[in-house]
């Protein structure tokens, strides 16, 4: 049972340092308890203490981790029911499914479309994370063949759907290097299932018969010693696969239930027919609150507009997202390129950059350090002010890279023109336009 915060504060060495961040141990023990720090952030605890606080330092979700190396997705590990509270912290992974029944073309077809369709946005390479194998056949032969071929042909995790113990065994000797989520261990077959995830330390999903059946079947398998667990509640609709997520993680961050404290797998393939309703469903799933979504394919219509609405959900609310500073050479600029500077905020920077290569105008980036805000909020926060952008320029080493000293700004920040050009004695501040659309004619028309 989880521990109070008082309870906590008893056990924790009380200098009251603050190098948790906190200005108090009793603080921070009210933070523990509640799932928003973390025990190692205590430099003094001692390890009695930590063996004593595991289970109230522990996440009110477990992160399991499926599969190896860099491709490796882990689920769960979340402390919120709402991203605005602090931020979600690892985005569900999302499977394509496929069969031992399928022809060996469609399996290479799925595989390459899983290891294939993947978009950059704002620096970050959105794709699909796993590959659902399952035997439809029955027959231990084809799904071990299938397991064998799909884990020879991709990197990304599996994971193995089978309900025959002799038929999952086969198939997890053939790729228990690469640590697949096993599914579904049911209270039929619970316990041989537990020792096939235990011998080959697997994490294992369980599949009730409803979400009250659940716990049930959780504390029997962490009994019998399998610690990563993700549930399938067994829902099958969508307001009742809806109704089950939120109550799992409202069960496990306010009531701190530890029997539902994991991650989930849904499967909005085995919920219609229609590709696009398909879609829908996985989005809801993604907001609200899947560790895992199995769809029955992966097309370029469908995925691109579940993996924005995965970054978008996934991203920290409180941590804009920024590019280094630093400069960028756009179209391979020479030494009569122009300059141009912008913020670091991500979404200004991608948004500029493409302007300036859709120009066909080489031209020198430079990009300031704004801690992630837009040009705007960046001036009026003190950020893209003139003492702060001229020893940028100065020190960056544009100078050596140019023979001119011509330097583009936005048009937003036109009222530092006069500012910036006292700080950086020998260099013109040029007034660029208000929006990166009109950067191309703008380009076009500047000379040296």
């Amino acid at each position: 049972m989880a521990l109070t915060g008082i309870e906590i504060f008893k056990k924790l060495p009380k200098t009251n340092c603050g190098e948790c961040g906190v200005p108090t141990c009793l603080a921070f023990a009210m933070k523990l308890a509640a799932g928003q720090a973390e025990l190692a952030s205590c430099p003094h605890v001692s390890e009695e203490a930590k063996a004593e606080l595991a289970e109230a330092s522990a996440p009110p979700i477990r992160p399991v981790k499926i599969g190896v190396g860099d491709e490796a997705v882990t689920v769960g590990g979340e402390t919120v029911l709402f991203r605005h509270e602090k931020t979600f912290v690892n985005s569900p992974g999302i499977a394509i499914l496929i069969s031992d029944t399928m022809e060996d073309g469609e399996v290479e077809a799925r595989v390459k479309k899983l290891d294939e369709l993947e978009y950059e946005r704002v620096g970050l390479v959105l794709r699909a994370n796993l590959a659902a194998l399952k035997c439809e056949s029955g027959d231990s032969a084809k799904f071990e063949a299938l397991v064998k071929k799909v884990a020879a042909g991709t990197k990304k995790p599996l994971i193995l759907i089978c309900e025959t113990p002799d038929v999952m065994a086969s198939a997890v000797k053939a790729c228990a290097d690469n640590k697949p989520l096993l599914y579904p261990a049911t209270k039929d077959n619970a316990d041989v299932m537990a020792t096939l995830a235990k011998d080959n330390s697997c994490p294992l999903a369980v599949r009730a018969e409803n979400l009250g059946d659940a716990p049930d079947l959780t504390e029997r398998l962490t009994k019998a010693g399998v610690k990563d667990l993700v549930i399938d509640p067994g829902s099958r609709s969508l307001r009742q696969a809806f109704e089950d997520e939120i109550a799992v993680r409202r069960a496990a961050l306010m009531k701190k239930f530890r029997p539902l404290g994991y991650p989930t797998i849904v499967f909005p393939c085995e919920m219609t027919d229609d590709r696009m309703e398909e879609t829908l469903i996985a989005a809801t799933f993604i907001a609200k609150y899947a560790g895992v979504i199995v769809l029955s394919d992966l097309t370029r219509e469908t995925l691109f507009p579940l993996l924005l609405a995965r970054m978008n959900i996934f991203s920290d609310p409180q941590r804009p997202m920024a590019t280094k500073e630093g400069i960028y050479e756009v179209g391979g600029p020479s030494e009569e390129s122009p300059v141009v500077l912008t913020c670091n905020f991500s979404l200004t920077y991608f948004i500029v950059m493409g302007e300036i290569e859709s120009s066909r105008v080489p031209a020198w980036l430079l990009v300031k350090d704004t801690e992630g805000l837009s040009v705007m909020t960046a001036w009026a926060a003190g950020k893209f002010v003139a003492d702060a952008i001229a020893p940028f320029v100065q020190k960056c080493g544009i100078a050596d890279k140019v023979n001119h000293k011509k330097i583009v700004i936005p048009g937003y920040a036109a009222a530092i023109s006069g500012e910036l050009e006292e700080e950086l004695p020998g260099w013109e501040v040029q007034i660029g336009p208000r929006e990166a659309a009109h950067l191309p004619a703008f380009l076009k028309q500047w000379k040296a």
